[in-house]
Parts: structure tokens; C-alpha cells; sequence
């Protein structure tokens, strides 16, 4: 008997040790996982805390710090309240110069990024780096980055990226990393910048199951066959979570028959090819709302016609930013991953007109480590021709 109860004892234990919930990592946070502890630590880096260290914010003296580089930039504000005051709330980061912005040690992941920046966003460059890795896994234009290309507000309220008034910057995209992360920026223009950011992290353990974040920008100006490439090359298992596009149509008509082509895995034909460019982006009927060219801005928690520029000139250029994130339908590949759209209009007579627009894209998706070397930017000319 004692036998029994001893073997039906250690039996309880290990079906009961079995149910037990798993220690929470503190990621992929949300309303259901709110309630839920975590020995996760969290920490943030700005200007006013540049390691992100415990007890390392806001140590600038605006007396013994002046005149140090991005040390103490509103010296002469604070000079009346002294340390702890707002010293050093923005960086400079001078023409040519890279700075870098944050150097994590992990493991942990980048849970929110807001910065506002001066200057012309298209020729300031982020770049971010995850496990000590020498080429960048995102490179872009840093209002291309935050769905802002024109250099010009535009509101916009979603999951993925938010852009609030006047021009401040966020983005929700979960960042993890194993050893190390590092973000830097690149100034290309001729005059210095200002850059107010702060990176909110946490410092925990990441799943074996977590892939890499990554953001790739590229431009055609005009469209080559009527045609622009998103991304090509990317080599790994993972899978796509986003689309952004800055387009300037070249013709007075409706621009948007081209349709989206994902070829998943070396594939000639695509598996997942939409319908047209105004459908891909979760809309319909060119946008329009009560006739030809009344175009309607939404913005949406997946997907949005946030911005329309239009010309002084009727016959001028109209400009357009949309965003795609698929955040409840990623795009799952195995080993690489090509996105095309067709740069398609309509002629007078019921035609497909075959357009040359400028449209500039950065997409967003994860991925296994090594990945492919990204193409170089274009150059200042180039990122800034109209």
C-alpha cells in the first residue's frame, strides 16, 4: 500500500510540475499580458542617459559640463536650476558625422523608439545592429523609417508606427537581440542636426525562436519596366511584417492597377499576388470619395493612405504615402524572399497605362541570422531628386 501511494505521489508531482506556467520573459507585452510579473528589467537610453545604466540619468552639470560635446546642450537653460534640470535633453550630430545613439548589451529587445529630428529626413540615416554583426540589418532614410518620406507632417495612428504632432517619431516594432544591439545615425546633409530620442528596452531572456528585425529602404526613380523591386536577396526563414510607400505619380490618372507579388523560396511565379495596389492596401475604388481625384486619408491600426500631397499645378505631381503592416497576417517564407509591384495606371480608353513613377519603399520583417548584404543607398542627389 505504501508502495501505491508513493508511485501515485511522484505521479501527482509530475503531472502537476507539467501544468505549471512558464516564468514570463516580460516581451510581446499587450492588455492580456499586463497583469502578468516579470523579472525582466527595464531600462532606457536618451541623451540624458547614453548607456542606460541604473542611476545613470540626468548627471549632467550645466556649470562644470558646459561646452562638452553632446554632454550639456541646454547648458544655458538649466544654468539657473542646476543638475538634474533637463541639461542635456538633445544630441547634435554634425554633417557627415555617424553617431551612435544607443549599445545595448543583451539579451533583451527594443520595445519602443521615439526621436524627433531636424533637418531633412531623407538624408539622415539609421541604422541598427543586432549580435556584434558588421553590416547594418536596417538601413534607411529615417522618415522613410517612420513612414514620413516628404519631410512634412503627417499624422498617423497605428500599431506598428505612430507619428504625433509636431513631428515626433514612434515605433512598436519588438527588437530582440541575443548579446548586443547598437543603433546608430547617419547625418548626410551639409548643415547639423538636433535629435531628441529615447530607446525603452528590456534586459531578459529571448527565445530560441526569435528572429531578427530588419528594414530595408530602396528607391526607382522612375519605375524600370514599369516595375519596382521592394526587396530581393533576402536569404533565411522568417517572415514579412510590413510595407511602406512613398509614391509620386508621374501621370494625371489613376495610378494604383499595379499589383503586389510575393515569390516565396526561389519561387518563378508568385504565391501571394494581389489585386492592385489601393487593394494590397486594404482600400478600394482608388481611394476616392465622391469623384475623380478626391482622395481620402485614412489612418488605421494595419493600413493606411495617411498622406496626399497634392501640386499647386493640376497637371503637377500628386505624392502619396501608404502603409501596410501585417501584423495578424505575416508572410511566412523558408529560405528567401522577392516583393515586386507593378507601377500601373489607366489610359483614356480602358487601357493599362504603363507608368514611370518614383516610388520610394522600406519594408519590414524578421529573420534568421546571416543575412544578406543590403544594396548601398542611393546617393544625396539621388535620395533627393524629384
Amino acid at each position: 500500500m505504501d508502495k501505491w501511494k508513493i508511485m501515485m505521489s511522484v505521479l501527482i508531482g509530475m503531472l502537476l510540475a507539467g501544468c505549471e506556467t512558464p516564468s514570463y520573459n516580460g516581451l510581446g507585452t499587450g492588455m492580456a499580458s499586463l497583469c502578468r510579473l516579470s523579472d525582466a528589467k527595464t531600462r532606457s537610453i536618451s541623451p540624458e542617459n547614453f548607456t542606460g545604466e541604473r542611476n545613470g540619468g540626468a548627471l549632467a552639470d550645466p556649470v562644470t559640463d558646459k561646452g562638452k560635446r553632446n554632454v550639456a546642450n541646454a547648458s544655458h537653460a538649466a544654468q539657473e536650476l542646476g543638475k538634474g534640470w533637463k541639461v542635456n535633453p538633445f544630441v547634435v550630430i554634425n554633417p557627415g558625422e555617424t553617431l551612435t545613439l544607443a549599445d545595448i548589451k543583451g539579451p533583451g529587445a527594443i520595445q519602443q523608439i521615439w526621436m524627433t529630428p531636424t533637418g531633412n529626413w531623407r538624408l539622415s540615416i539609421i541604422r541598427m545592429y543586432w549580435d556584434d554583426e558588421v553590416e547594418p540589418s536596417v538601413k534607411c532614410p529615417v522618415g522613410d523609417f517612420f513612414a514620413s518620406a516628404y519631410n512634412r507632417y503627417a499624422q498617423l495612428s497605428s500599431l506598428a508606427v505612430c507619428v504625433n504632432p509636431g513631428s515626433a517619431f514612434n515605433c512598436y516594432w519588438q527588437m530582440p537581440f541575443r548579446r548586443r544591439a547598437r543603433i546608430t545615425m547617419e547625418n548626410c546633409d551639409v548643415k547639423a542636426m538636433r535629435l531628441y530620442y529615447q530607446v525603452n528596452y528590456a534586459l531578459t531572456e529571448v527565445p530560441a525562436d526569435a528572429a531578427y528585425f530588419h528594414a530595408q529602404f530602396r528607391r526607382s526613380n522612375p519605375t524600370k519596366g514599369s516595375v519596382h523591386t521592394l526587396v530581393d536577396g533576402i536569404s533565411g526563414k522568417g517572415q514579412y511584417v510590413g510595407t511602406y510607400l512613398a509614391w509620386r505619380v508621374h501621370d494625371t490618372g489613376w495610378w494604383g492597377e499595379g499589383e503586389i507579388k510575393f515569390y516565396l523560396d526561389g519561387e518563378e511565379n508568385p504565391t501571394i499576388c494581389g489585386t492592385g495596389t489601393e487593394d494590397y492596401f486594404c482600400g478600394s475604388y482608388n481611394f476616392e470619395i465622391g469623384g475623380r481625384a478626391k482622395y481620402r486619408e485614412f489612418t488605421t491600426p494595419y493600413t493606411g493612405l495617411h498622406q496626399v500631397i497634392k501640386p499647386d499645378d493640376p497637371a503637377g505631381v500628386t505624392s502619396f504615402g501608404l502603409y501596410r503592416w501585417h501584423i495578424t497576417d505575416p508572410i511566412r517564407f523558408d529560405k528567401s524572399l522577392r516583393v515586386t509591384i507593378q507601377d500601373l495606371g489607366w489610359k483614356k480608353d480602358g487601357i493599362y497605362n504603363a507608368q514611370q513613377s518614383d516610388i520610394a519603399s522600406t519594408v519590414f520583417w524578421y529573420q534568421t541570422e546571416p543575412h544578406a548584404t543590403f544594396s548601398e543607398l542611393p546617393g544625396k542627389e539621388t535620395l533627393l531628386s524629384r
